[in-house]
């Protein structure tokens, strides 16, 4: 199979009710200090993953945890898994830093996120 290619699920966002009570919990679990702490999203990295807590599910009111795939690609990528059964859920946007984003749901309706990198 061509296409582009997938660098793996390197970024983990978890959609949290109160975020100093979820921090407290992720800081015991992963062992580090947020590199990120703001009211909107806290962040860590461990261990070559990007852990995110998300108040209130932020603005794409996220229910469940969802994991984010980077790609080297995210247009392609878009089209290759639309083609093959999944639906765009929201569509590629900057958040910053060159980074692109994006959430497809698979044909179960689990919500699958994709990031670039640019």
């Amino acid at each position: 199979m061509t296409g582009s290619s997938t660098q793996g699920a390197k970024t983990l966002l978890h959609p949290v009710s109160d975020v100093e009570k979820a921090k407290a919990v992720y800081t015991a679990l992963l062992g580090v200090a947020p590199q990120v702490a703001d009211a909107y999203y806290v962040g860590f990295e461990a261990e070559g993953q990007h852990i995110g807590l998300v108040p209130g599910g932020g603005p794409q009111g996220m229910t469940s945890p969802v994991a984010y795939w980077h790609v080297s690609d995210i247009v392609a990528k878009l089209a290759e898994v639309t083609a093959a059964g999944a639906t765009l859920k929201d569509p590629a946007r900057d958040v910053g830093s060159g980074r692109l984003v994006a959430t497809i749901t698979d044909t179960d309706g689990n919500v699958l996120g994709l990031i670039q990198d640019q």
